[in-house]
C-alpha cells in the first residue's frame, strides 16, 4: 500500500467531480437486500461513517470448493447499479458466499473518497471487510492501476484473451504492462444524427452518405452552415464534440515533470466551440443541460449528438419518449474522428481473500460467449469480446429499433479497431469535465480568451496544487 498512499497524498486536495453517467442518473444511497430463497427488503447503510448503499445477495451453485477455501463475503465497490444488474442476471455466486455491494454516488467525488478510505484500510481490515473488486472509469483508472492497491489479475487466472479490445487492456494495465483488471464493455462512440433532418440538409439519411459528408472537421462545419440556413443547429451543446477532440490528443494534460500542458487538440476544440457559438451552429447548453436534452424530442432542431451505445440507449430518454420522442428517426456514423467515451473496468484489489471468485467474475464477463452475447442482444451493450460482437454484426436479423433497425454493432466493430488509450493521466477526470465549463463565458463572448485561460489555470492550481500551471 505504500505506493498507493503516496498517490493519495499527492491527490489529497482533490474534490472529485461527477463522472460520465452522472448526467443519466447515478447511484443513490438505498438498495435491496436479497438472500437466496428469501424476500427482498429495502435497506440503508453507512460506509466509513457516511451514507452508502450496501446490497447483499447470496445464491446457490457455482464453485463450492472455492467457497469452502475462500472468504465468505465478496465486497464490490461501485458508483451505480449498472454492472450490479448484469452481475445479478448473469453470474452464479458460489454457494455459501455473500456478495456485498458498497455503492456511493460519483457526485462530488464521494465514490473515490470512500473507495480510497477503504483501500488505505485494506491491509488491516477484517477478512469480511476487505475489498475484493472495485469499478473504475477511464478518466481516473490510472490512479489505481499504477499503484500496489491493485493486483496482477493474470496471476489469479484471469485470461488476457485475444478477443479483448487492446485499448481496454492498455487502460487496465500499469506502466509495466501488468494487467490489473478487465472491462466488460467497449465504448467506441459515434455521431448520432436525425434521419429526417439529414434528409432535409443533405438529401439523404444513408449512414455511408452522411459519413462522407462529415468525414472531417472542415466538412462537418460546412454541413453546420447548411443546417443553419435550413433552420437547424448542428449540435445542441458547446461541449458536444469535446470527447472526440480529447480522445485524439497527442499530448497528456500533465507532463512527466508535473507541468500542465494544454494539448493542441484541446486548443482546437476551444477554437471550434467559439466559432460554432459565434455563428449560431450550436446551442449554449452544457452536455447534460435540459436545454440540450429537450432537443432530443421529435420537435428538436438539432442535426446530431455525439456518444457511444450507452449514451443513445440510456441517456437519450427524450428521443425515446413514446408520445413526444422520435425513436427510429436516428442513425449513426463514425463522424470526423474515431473516439471512445467512458467504459467501466473491474479491478482486483490487493488483499482480496476471494481470488478464485474474482477471476471467475472477470472471465465470465469477458470470455464467456453466452454471457457476452446476452450483454449485446439483451442489454444493448457493445461487449469486450470481438468474436461475439462480430457474430452479432453479421446477423441479418439484428438491428437497433432506436436507429431505424441499423446494426450498430457492425459499425462499432469497425470503430473499435481505431481506439487507442494513450496520453492519459490520473488528473484527467477533473480537467476533462471542467475545461468546457470554465471556458463557456469565453464561448458566449462575455470574457476574453486570455481571461478564460487564467480562470482555468486558477482552477487547476486549486484542485491540483502539485501541478505547475503556465506563467500568467
Amino acid at each position: 500500500m505504500r505506493n498507493f498512499k503516496k498517490t493519495l497524498a499527492l491527490l489529497s486536495s482533490l474534490a472529485m467531480a461527477g463522472t460520465m453517467l452522472a448526467g443519466c442518473g447515478g447511484g443513490g444511497d438505498t438498495a435491496t437486500t436479497t438472500a437466496a430463497g428469501g424476500d427482498s427488503a429495502d435497506t440503508t447503510a453507512a460506509a466509513g461513517g457516511d451514507a452508502a448503499a450496501e446490497t447483499t445477495a447470496a445464491a446457490e451453485g457455482g464453485d463450492s470448493a472455492a467457497a469452502a477455501d475462500e472468504g465468505k463475503v465478496f465486497n464490490i465497490y461501485a458508483w451505480n447499479e449498472e454492472f450490479k444488474g448484469f452481475f445479478e442476471k448473469y453470474y452464479t455466486v458460489p454457494e455459501g458466499i455473500t456478495v456485498n455491494w458498497i455503492i456511493n454516488p460519483s457526485d462530488g467525488g464521494v465514490y473515490q473518497e470512500k473507495l480510497d478510505e477503504a483501500l488505505l484500510a485494506q491491509a488491516d481490515a477484517a477478512a469480511d471487510d476487505k475489498i475484493d473488486m472495485f469499478l473504475a472509469e477511464a478518466d481516473y483508472i490510472k490512479k489505481y492501476t499504477n499503484t500496489d492497491a491493485t493486483l496482477d489479475v493474470t496471476s489469479i487466472g484471469v485470461q488476457k484473451a485475444d478477443t479483448m479490445y487492446q485499448y481496454t487492456i492498455d487502460a487496465a494495465s500499469d506502466a509495466n504492462g501488468v494487467m490489473k483488471g478487465v472491462s466488460f464493455q467497449c465504448c467506441p462512440a459515434a455521431v448520432i444524427y436525425r434521419r429526417s433532418i439529414a434528409k432535409d440538409v443533405l438529401g439523404t439519411d444513408d449512414p455511408a452518405a452522411v459519413q462522407d459528408a462529415i468525414s472531417d472537421w472542415s466538412k462537418f462545419e460546412s454541413v453546420a452552415a447548411t443546417a443553419k440556413e435550413k433552420g437547424y443547429y448542428m449540435t445542441a451543446s458547446y461541449a458536444e464534440t469535446y470527447r472526440t477532440w480529447s480522445n485524439n490528443a497527442t499530448e497528456a494534460w500533465v507532463d512527466a515533470n508535473n507541468n500542465l500542458v494544454v494539448p493542441q487538440a484541446m486548443k482546437d476544440y476551444i477554437a471550434q466551440a467559439k466559432n460554432f457559438m459565434d455563428k449560431g451552429y450550436t446551442l449554449s447548453a452544457g452536455v447534460w443541460d435540459d436545454e440540450k436534452t429537450a432537443q432530443m424530442f421529435a420537435d428538436g432542431k438539432t442535426f446530431c449528438f455525439f456518444g457511444p451505445a450507452w449514451y443513445y440507449n440510456f441517456c437519450m430518454g427524450n428521443a425515446q419518449d413514446p408520445e413526444k420522442g422520435c425513436s427510429g428517426d436516428w442513425a449513426i456514423c463514425e463522424g470526423p474522428q474515431a473516439y471512445f467515451w467512458g467504459g467501466t473496468w473491474l479491478l482486483g484489489a490487493t488483499g482480496t481473500d476471494n481470488p478464485t471468485m474474482l477471476a471467475d467474475i472477470m472471465n465470465t464477463f469477458t470470455v464467456n460467449e453466452d454471457v457476452c452475447t446476452k450483454l449485446v442482444k439483451d442489454e444493448m451493450q457493445f461487449s469486450n469480446n470481438t468474436k461475439v460482437n462480430e457474430a452479432v454484426a453479421a446477423d441479418p436479423n439484428y438491428g437497433n429499433a432506436f436507429l431505424g433497425n441499423q446494426n450498430d454493432t457492425a459499425l462499432f466493430c469497425e470503430l473499435a479497431k481505431n481506439i487507442k488509450f494513450e496520453n492519459k493521466t490520473q488528473y484527467d477526470q477533473l480537467l476533462n469535465e471542467n475545461i468546457t465549463t470554465v471556458f463557456v463565458d469565453y464561448f458566449k463572448g462575455t470574457i476574453s480568451e486570455e481571461e478564460a485561460y487564467a480562470n482555468f489555470y486558477k482552477f487547476v492550481s486549486e484542485k491540483y496544487p502539485a501541478v505547475t500551471v503556465p506563467a500568467q
